[in-house]
């Protein structure tokens, strides 16, 4: 069993809400979601954003003033129900794992994308300046690639690009408190995951960045093909139906002990005093369920054990406990929504 050694964050536990996370989104964020979740005693909403949203045409400088009220009243709203909540770009500018768009440039190596992520980060720091981290924080960008490719990105590139945003920030609001996502998708210890589609799913901790003073965020979906099976996004023609504790996508053995083996390295990385959070995790909805809750529920223990809070993707969705559409739940009504009291519980627990 890992050991509790996470101790700078608080162990936050809630949902992403996806209101603002393409380009095609309206930004309608519900007061119900957040009202719901501190219902059920939940304290996290990570909001994974697209910067496009809130600019006017292709200018990055040019910025549409209602799309950021939006951002305002989520967070108005977390500190009514008593939630803290993670500003995160999942599209920035040159970056996003997202395929809808093909951005101008690369935020990794153009410096005019770098000034750019700069900017808007500087924008926000500015607009919510004198709100506690306790309340807010701002989780850089969304699941940097693998940094294999260097003509891509290579880990000095990220390491530049995660510094100067960080800086940038700090020279508006000293004290927010600041996440970097992991890199990759976590060949080591995980090679198995190298052959999955090429996915970034920030399971690779940066030690290198420790001494910045800035959290860094995990990820819950290892293996991939429990997480993943069957998600229209994701490369996975031939997986076979996994299986937990057994088979799954690629046909890699997957148990406790080995989930335990990919943790440790987050483990190992809040020994070096570094906060330590799980931003996304979850399966898809064509995940048979009872594999989905025996699998995550060995994921929590593992990081409930570890002292690490998790977000899970999504609240309302096909990774949620609400509208999910799963073939294979009996869904409780719920203000109008399908409940899957099942996880609902398992989250309830951890």
């Amino acid at each position: 069993m890992v050991q509790a050694t996470q101790t700078v964050l608080p162990r936050w536990r809630g949902f992403n809400l996806l209101d603002m996370f393409t380009m095609r989104s309206d930004g309608n964020f519900q007061e119900d979601d957040l009202r719901w979740m501190s219902d059920w005693g939940f304290d996290f909403a990570r909001l994974p954003m697209c910067y496009l949203l809130w600019i006017e045409g292709d200018d990055p400088y040019k910025i549409h003033e209602p799309m950021l009220e939006n951002i305002d009243r989520v967070i108005g709203w977390g500190d009514r129900y008593g939630i803290h909540v993670s500003l995160n770009f999942h599209r920035a500018p040159g970056y996003s794992v997202n395929r809808e768009r093909q951005e101008p440039f690369n935020l990794w190596k153009d410096q005019e994308a770098l000034d750019a992520f700069c900017f808007h980060w500087e924008l926000l720091a500015k607009r919510y300046k004198g709100i506690p981290s306790e309340k807010l924080s701002f989780d850089l960008v969304n699941e940097p690639r693998d940094p294999g490719d260097p003509d891509f990105m290579t880990r000095d590139d990220h390491e530049r690009v995660v510094r100067t945003a960080v800086a940038a920030i700090r020279s508006v609001d000293p004290d927010r408190l600041i996440v970097a996502d992991g890199l990759s998708w976590g060949n080591d210890p995980c090679p198995e995951l190298a052959d999955l589609g090429g996915l970034s799913w920030g399971n690779d901790p940066c030690p290198e960045l420790a001494d910045l003073g800035i959290a860094q965020s995990c990820r819950a979906y290892v293996p991939a093909g429990i997480s993943h099976y069957m998600a229209s996004w994701v490369d996975s023609g031939g997986w076979m139906q996994p299986r937990y504790p057994g088979m799954s996508g690629n046909g890699e053995e997957w148990n406790r002990e080995k989930l335990e083996a990919h943790y440790k390295q987050w483990t190992d990385l809040a020994q070096m005093g570094v906060g330590v959070h799980c931003g996304e995790g979850g399966a898809f909805s064509k995940t048979p369920h009872d594999v989905f809750l025996r699998w995550f529920r060995d994921v929590l223990e593992i990081l409930t054990g570890a002292n690490i809070g998790y977000s899970l993707w999504n609240l309302r969705g096909s990774f949620g406990v609400l509208d999910s559409e799963r073939e294979d739940v009996d869904y409780e009504d719920w203000h109008g929504h399908q409940l899957d009291r099942k996880l609902l519980d398992l989250l309830r627990e951890f």
